[in-house]
């Protein structure tokens, strides 16, 4: 939440230490001193032609006198954005101060942080330094506090999670990171294959092999190919290489405040997954994968942007990494699927095979994919609201479509299920969220 400067308040309450504001690490100015030059750059890739006729008009003195400004504006530009951010921590509430002309004082509430992620970029990490970036209910976008000492950002992360998980702010500063026991952690050879047994990059390049040598028979353009060719490259290339560097390393650890994950080639980043926030859970088997049995692990968390929980690993343990993050739930095994009726090739032929549906005790369980098969899992406690939709076409066949909709503004569809099932299902599945939600366990920090 962010509001308007106030009046500065007392500073010290009732015997209270007073509020001590802190600055960022004296590296920031670098980063920040390159917005000029970026607006300037942006400019000339925007209308390049017009960028190299205003080059040519100048004269070498005009350009290095022109050097000669730009380099200590960019300083001075980044010198005081630095000079002009605080942050503090109070009994309550994270509070950033930013802004020269216009100021600006972000209020964030302790108790509404649901994760806190340490990032090292490459260059960070030459630095020594590290970005905090703060997960909090209700925020479209992650607050980051960039940048801070190495050391400093992991004290300040585990102060935060302490004071948010309850604990006092005298003994805050105590308790430390919670200790973390390793789960496992991916071998960057099965990264690797899993990569190249990836559909997508495979995709990728068989359409820019057939592509470009039509467009090339149809053009003899060099710039068209080139401008057709690059964006299908560089899709190939997010991937694989791109997944890899990103991936590589991937480590998951269980403690208090949740689970873990570190993972990152160039650059590094430490998350969490804040337990209790976890909506859903999608085990993705590609078809190449399926003969060495391997899964992928995506998840949908209120309040937070991470969505990856494990890249690749062996059905078995991905399994068990799920029962970790969600108790009590126990990943329905494939017979337990009941498909569609068979009434329901007409609305979608072929691809209705990929259909399934389980309801246990604790979980909704739906499938979808035929080549990339994706298992969803919804505890009943996350369910918010429940629908059934059915289009002519559906009335027609006699099926129809059950949603839930989650807490992470997501919905897992069961689809063409047989009227009265669905039917059914609707009432069903609105009371097993009911008693769900009231039988569920606080989302508490390190509780």
């Amino acid at each position: 939440m962010t509001t308007p400067d106030a009046p500065d308040a007392p500073q010290a309450v009732r015997g209270r230490p007073p509020v001590t504001e802190r600055r960022l690490h004296p590296v920031t100015p670098l980063r920040r001193a390159w917005a000029p030059v970026a607006v300037l750059i942006g400019w000339a890739l925007h209308d390049p032609d017009q960028a190299q006729r205003q080059l040519n008009r100048l004269t070498t003195t005009t350009l290095l006198i022109g050097i000669a400004v730009l380099i200590p504006a960019a300083a001075l530009y980044g010198f005081l954005t630095w000079w002009f951010t605080h942050f503090a921590v109070t009994d309550s509430e994270l509070r950033i101060r930013t802004g020269l002309l216009f100021r600006r004082t972000a209020h964030i509430r302790l108790e509404r942080i649901q994760a806190i992620d340490v990032t090292q970029p490459l260059l960070a990490r030459v630095a020594g330094v590290s970005k905090l970036k703060l997960d909090v209910i209700g925020a479209d976008k992650k607050d980051e506090l960039a940048f801070l000492g190495a050391g400093e950002a992991r004290a300040l992360r585990a102060e935060l999670l302490a004071r948010a998980a309850g604990f006092a702010p005298e003994t805050a500063h105590e308790v430390g990171e919670a200790p973390a026991r390793q789960m496992l952690r991916v071998p960057a050879g099965v990264l690797a294959v899993s990569l190249l047994l990836t559909g997508a990059t495979w995709g990728w390049l068989l359409v820019a092999g057939v592509v470009v040598p039509l467009l090339w028979i149809a053009t003899h353009s060099l710039w068209t190919v080139l401008a057709a060719a690059v964006p299908m490259l560089g899709a190939a290339g997010a991937s694989s290489v791109g997944r890899y560097v990103t991936e590589y390393d991937w480590t998951l650890a269980e403690s208090p405040d949740g689970l873990r994950i570190d993972h990152g080639l160039l650059d590094r980043a430490h998350e969490t997954v804040p337990p209790g926030r976890v909506q859903t859970v999608r085990l993705v088997e590609p078809l190449l994968w399926r003969r060495r049995g391997w899964v992928r692990v995506e998840l949908d968390v209120a309040g937070s942007s991470n969505s990856l929980l494990l890249p690749v690993a062996p059905r078995e343990l991905a399994e068990s990494v799920v029962a970790r993050v969600l108790p009590g739930v126990t990943v329905p095994p494939r017979e337990a699927l009941v498909p569609p009726p068979r009434r329901a090739r007409w609305c979608v032929p072929l691809w209705w095979r990929g259909y399934g549906l389980a309801v246990t005790d604790a979980v909704f369980a739906t499938r979808h994919g035929l080549l990339r098969r994706s298992l969803s899992l919804v505890p009943h406690a996350k369910v918010q609201s429940v629908r059934l939709v059915q289009g002519p076409w559906h009335r027609a066949r006699g099926v129809a479509d059950v949603h839930v909709d989650t807490g992470a503004n997501k919905s897992v569809t069961a689809r063409l299920r047989d009227t009265a099932e669905a039917a059914a299902l609707l009432h069903s599945q609105a009371e097993r969220s009911r008693t769900g939600r009231r039988d569920a366990l606080p989302d508490r920090w390190m509780s």
